[in-house]
């Protein structure tokens, strides 16, 4: 237990735990922080103090965190507590800081000054355009694949010369990875990998710029460290130097137990590397929750107690027991579904009736969590037939749909016409008569001659070429008119002046479309409005300290970024140079125009998983979307074996350990009522399961469960114990009784009546989900005629019950 802190206004409402984490002295630190114990309050009032204190200025501290909203909340919170201008702080993603890194020092990490950042769709076009190019057979290189390859050995900050080739296949890979680089550089791009890896790479062989940031930098703090991978905390140490070298202090905060994401690189381990090779002897745990009652947090503690070699901390609270978690068993997931919906039904009933201990007054307050994208399509049939809104979180967000995608890449080429993946994307969208071979003869002419393929249009002859020349004078022509405009005047003239309205107003399903490129204009002016850049604003080439560079020469820095800041600014944000229209964010060091800028924002915003602003609607996601949030009602469901746990866990201990973490997470985002499910027959894939139930139900504490049902039904009872099938799961197995684990077979599910129809089609009857490619899915309700004068009346939620003729409709099943 730690003694009280000295008072200040700062320290005041922090427990003992958290006063002390806030006040450490300039020394490495691990803050194990639990669930629900603060930790972004630590982190902001940490921040503050050492500023207030004098200890620190705002230029002389970095902080990262792993989202977008993290930084933005701990800037706001930042300066609500001090009188301080906190845009020009280092406080950002890991992304977002490399990204600003190496737009200060482009020139000495040989890129161009406008680079623009690659979101993953664009590196996927970018890796199939390549593999096309040099004849690579895709179905054994499949480009996702390569994907993955490649961003895999940036992760572990390995170049190709690098990655050790142990059969064909690797060396092909290696290839393929050595011809994304050059490729890559040659027109200028990044992917996100490569913003982690070239920054490492320049602190790692530039010994000045290296001792530069180690001086300015003296507080280190990083957020969520348990998912940090292995180049982000070799980027960590080149920032912070050796122990004993006198450098910035690291301050890391993150909880082992909720490190759930080992399939994104994440290294739990870089915790107790750091504990060691920093020589850590100040670790302080945040145990006390504010969030939860004692009945969800005694689940979560008994159940994460069951995985090895952790940290240890064990969460508490003065909030009393609370409800009971309440466990409900289902026949089918269809039931689960609508006892869900009934139960979200009598939370809000209770809810708007001023029960405020046990109803729930906002759908929004209310979260189902399942373990796979798969299981959410019966859960959002159950409540749309309940007419309750509902919102997949994490679902397509806007800079990830097709329309402004293809709006992003039109601006890409304004900023950067050597882009060969925005290039290839829009050339000819909408459709300009640039067929398939005519752009493959582009490339063979681009590669031949080693230029982008803009520069190499004259190449290629006849009708196709004067059309790709055509192209290009358009995108000329456009940047010409764009001169002197603001942001949103660029946009709405790209819109007006692209085709992409004309080509939607002529689609059916197009009006959706337009108005999402119609915010895109609302968005332009939102983004420079929020950061500051003025409306007509053009950034000059500048160093990071926010001096000129003149044409030709290197950044330079040496003098302190507050310095520079006040001699140029002289307070100000932004500082009007001579030439007219342009100028300086000085704050922030910005070293590009608002249109470059606002790119940039657009790929790295691609990669936040934020729920969207609307009507109060149910939220829906998986576990691991549901990270960091936090709600009053909590359904976690298909709590089965081979489910939650995933299948895929059950030979690999860690793995297994990770599923555990995961559900750790799961329980802990509950405030106050928490429900699990489990079914005993799942429609799945296509396929009906029979599953046990979760292990991770006998790992809770039975006295803070309620069994809804009882905790072995008749159907429970007929099955092998979870002991024993685990060893020979059934899911595994062409039936029940294979391997060592023998079972009793379910009784067989009762048939529909055969269909009328014959032939293809024989499977459609009444009651059978389908799909349709324009009306979505629906359900069967009745059908007449055989062969091919066979039609089905189906009821699509979305556009009412239709005739279709089965022969031209190509139905398919959910």
């Amino acid at each position: 237990m730690y003694s009280s802190p000295p008072a200040s206004p700062l320290l005041q409402g922090l427990n003992n735990e958290q006063a002390a984490a806030v006040t450490l002295p300039h020394t490495h630190a691990l803050i194990l922080a639990g669930a629900g114990s603060g930790k972004t309050r630590v982190l902001t009032t940490r921040i503050a103090w050492l500023m207030q204190t004098g200890q620190v200025s705002p230029g002389g501290l970095l902080a990262v965190t792993f989202t977008n909203k993290a930084a933005k909340e701990m800037l706001t919170r930042l300066s609500a507590m001090l009188p301080v201008n906190v845009r020009g702080m280092w406080v950002g993603t890991f992304h977002g800081l490399c990204n600003r890194f190496l737009r200060a020092h482009w020139k000495l990490a040989n890129l161009p000054q406008s680079f623009q950042i690659l979101d993953t769709q664009d590196q996927l076009s970018a890796i199939k355009r390549l593999s096309k190019q040099f004849q690579v057979d895709d179905e054994r290189y499949p480009p996702k694949q390569t994907m993955r390859f490649i961003a895999s050995c940036k992760e572990d900050g390995l170049r190709p010369h690098d990655v050790v080739v142990r059969d064909p296949d690797d060396r092909k890979r290696v290839e393929l990875y050595e011809l994304y680089e050059a490729q890559c550089q040659r027109e200028g791009v990044v992917d996100f990998g490569e913003l982690m890896l070239r920054s490492y790479e320049l602190l790692r062989d530039n010994d000045a710029l290296r001792e530069h940031y180690r001086r300015r930098f003296q507080h280190i703090l990083v957020d969520e460290f348990q998912d940090t991978n292995k180049l982000q905390y070799a980027w960590l140490k080149q920032l912070a130097g050796p122990v004993d070298a006198g450098g910035g202090a690291i301050l890391a905060v993150g909880d082992d137990d909720q490190s759930i994401y080992a399939f994104r690189g994440a290294r739990v381990g870089n915790m107790a590397d750091f504990v060691r090779e920093y020589n850590v002897t100040h670790q302080i745990k945040l145990e006390q929750n504010y969030r939860s009652f004692s009945n969800i947090l005694d689940s979560a503690n008994e159940l994460i107690s069951h995985n090895k070699g952790r940290l240890g901390k064990n969460l508490h609270t003065a909030q009393g027991a609370g409800e009971p978690v309440r466990v409900y068993e289902s026949p089918t997931d269809l039931a689960e579904a609508q006892w869900m919906v009934e139960e979200m039904k009598q939370l809000l009933r209770d809810g708007q009736n001023g029960d405020g201990a046990n109803g729930v007054q906002h759908r929004s307050e209310i979260a189902v969590l399942y373990r796979s994208n798969a299981q959410s399509r019966v859960i959002e049939t159950a409540l749309f037939n309940a007419a309750m809104p509902y919102r997949v979180y994490g679902g397509l967000r806007f800079f990830e749909r097709a329309e402004i995608k293809h709006a992003l890449a039109y601006l890409r080429l304004l900023e950067n016409p050597r882009d060969d993946t925005s290039f290839m994307r829009v050339v000819n969208f909408p459709p300009r008569g640039i067929g398939a071979r005519s752009i493959e003869q582009l490339q063979d002419a681009a590669r031949a001659m080693g230029c982008a393929m803009s520069d190499a249009v004259t190449a290629v002859a006849g009708k196709a070429g004067a059309n790709l020349s055509a192209f290009v004078a358009k995108i000329d022509v456009l940047r010409e008119q764009t001169q002197g405009q603001n942001l949103r005047q660029i946009v709405k003239l790209l819109l007006d002046h692209s085709g992409l309205i004309t080509h939607y107003q002529s689609e059916r399903e197009g009006q959706d479309r337009i108005e999402n490129l119609q915010e895109l204009v609302n968005a332009a002016e939102s983004f420079v409005t929020q950061e500051g850049f003025g409306r007509d604003a053009v950034a000059l080439p500048i160093d990071e300290h926010g001096q000129p560079v003149a044409a030709g020469t290197n950044a330079i820095f040496g003098t302190s970024a507050e310095a520079a800041t006040d001699t140029l600014a002289e307070g100000n944000a932004l500082t009007r140079q001579a030439t007219p229209l342009t100028l300086i964010n000085a704050d922030t060091g910005e070293t590009l125009s608002p249109l470059a800028a606002f790119l940039t924002h657009a790929a790295l915003e691609s990669g936040d998983n934020q729920a969207q602003a609307g009507q109060d609607a149910i939220q829906l996601m998986t576990v691991h979307a549901s990270k960091g949030l936090e709600f009053d009602g909590v359904f976690i469901t298909g709590m089965e074996e081979g489910l939650f746990p995933h299948e895929n866990s059950m030979n690999d201990f860690d793995g297994l350990e990770e599923e555990r973490r995961l559900m750790y997470v799961a329980i802990t985002r509950a405030r106050r009522r928490l429900y699990l499910s489990h079914s005993q027959t799942r429609m799945l894939h296509g396929q009906t399961r029979y599953n046990l139930k979760s292990r991770f139900f006998d790992e809770l504490p039975e006295h803070a469960l309620k069994w809804i049902t009882p905790a072995r039904s008749a159907f429970a009872d007929a099955m092998p114990t979870r002991r024993d099938a685990w060893q020979n799961p059934a899911w595994q197995n062409n039936a029940w009784g294979g391997g060592a684990a023998t079972a009793v077979a379910p009784k067989p599910v009762p048939q529909r009546a055969a269909p009328v129809t014959s032939g293809p089609n024989a499977w459609v009857r009444s009651g059978v989900q389908v799909f349709h490619t324009k009306f979505g899915e629906g359900t069967v309700v009745s059908i007449e005629g055989v062969g091919d004068d066979a039609r089905a009346q189906v009821n699509f939620p979305r556009h009412g019950t239709k005739w279709l003729a089965l022969s031209v409709a190509k139905l398919t099943q959910v």
